[in-house]
């Protein structure tokens, strides 16, 4: 098993939380590669715990699309592929699309300000180049857009899809070139929420979600760590 991760113990969350985000990091990492075997037992033995938060840290972990099971061969660390990507990112392109439609409507003044706090909180993060805080300013902007749809459901089902999208938006982050950009986007998608124009939120959305599409594709073809598959 290759890495040198360790345990990040954190005296407020239960074990199984604290295994499931040590994993996690070593996956977006590299410390674990993809296609790599996750052995419950070598990993409890590694991270000096039990099976237990390993098996329960493994199964949070497929449902971000982190980690495959495979039949009869156990649990191993999920390959990029373009299609996985490009599936979730036409997901992702059309709830956003509708999110800031409905946001449109119905943003309070209170979560205009809020926007933009995030807006600023997400550069300063960038600034200090810390990969986690970045990816957490990021979702905080769109969350704030999800919160003022007013609807439960599209809330709902956008924060499963949060889950799946960690990955890719933490690839994304990791391309210093592109933060110029996403500055810009962010600005553009919160200048169309604060007039409640729909149709320039809609178009600030899509933009902003196929240059992540493209620049995330070229970087990690030029890496060679994407899998051509359809």
């Amino acid at each position: 098993m290759t890495g040198d991760f360790q345990l990040e113990m954190n005296e407020y969350l239960p074990l199984r939380d604290v295994v499931f985000q040590t994993l996690r990091q070593a996956i977006l990492k590299g410390e674990l590669k993809p296609g790599e075997r996750l052995m419950e037992i070598q990993l409890a033995q590694k991270l000096g715990v039990s099976r237990t938060p390993v098996r329960e840290a493994i199964r949070k972990l497929e449902l971000e699309g982190l980690v495959l099971m495979i039949p009869r061969k156990g649990a191993e660390v999920a390959e990029i592929t373009i299609k996985d990507l490009e599936d979730v990112l036409e997901v992702r392109a059309a709830l956003e699309e509708l999110a800031v439609c409905d946001a449109c409507e119905n943003i309070t003044e209170e979560q205009i300000l809020a926007l933009k706090e995030a807006a600023d909180n997400f550069q300063a993060a960038l600034e200090s180049d810390d990969l986690v805080k970045c990816a957490e300013t990021d979702m905080a902007f769109h969350e704030i857009i999800y919160s003022a749809t007013n609807n439960k459901r599209l809330l709902q089902i956008l924060n499963n899809l949060r889950e799946q999208m960690y990955r890719y938006r933490m690839e994304y982050l990791k391309e210093p070139g592109t933060h110029k950009l996403l500055l810009k986007e962010h600005e553009a998608i919160y200048s169309a929420l604060k007039k409640h124009d729909k149709a320039e939120a809609g178009s600030a959305i899509r933009i902003h979600i196929e240059n992540q599409r493209r620049s995330i594709i070229s970087s990690l073809r030029d890496a060679g760590r994407i899998t051509e598959q359809v």
